[in-house]
């Protein structure tokens, strides 16, 4: 059974950081996408950023580009998100996600852990 747990959510400035960790276990993760998505009240779940395992080949959203970065450490089943120059629109439940493959949906979610930019 995957499990995902998330970590590193918090009270932030603008301008500043957070790093988020999610801690995969349950599975091989080498063909394995890992992806973050957020959430804020009254809005739909926004995609943020995914990496594929494999090959660290990455993709962000336009919201994101520039200011977060997605990685992994294979030695510790966990991928990492690295959020810079936070903003208050950053303000959301973060979540891990991941699917088996290219052509998979994301079958597996974290419980989410929430991020907070105050202006």
């Amino acid at each position: 059974q995957v499990q995902l747990v998330e970590s590193g959510g918090g009270l932030v400035q603008a301008g500043g950081s957070l790093r988020l960790s999610c801690a995969a276990s349950g599975s091989t993760f080498s063909s394995y996408i890992m992806g973050w998505f957020r959430r804020t009240p009254g809005k739909e779940r926004e995609f943020v950023a995914h990496i594929r395992w494999r090959d660290s080949s990455t993709s962000y959203a336009d919201s994101v580009k520039g200011r977060f970065t997605i990685s992994r450490d294979n030695s510790k089943n966990t991928v990492y998100l690295q959020m810079d120059n936070l903003k208050p629109e950053d303000t959301a439940v973060y979540y891990c996600a991941a699917r088996p493959g290219v052509f998979a949906s994301y079958e597996y979610w974290g419980q989410g852990t929430q991020v907070t930019v105050s202006s």
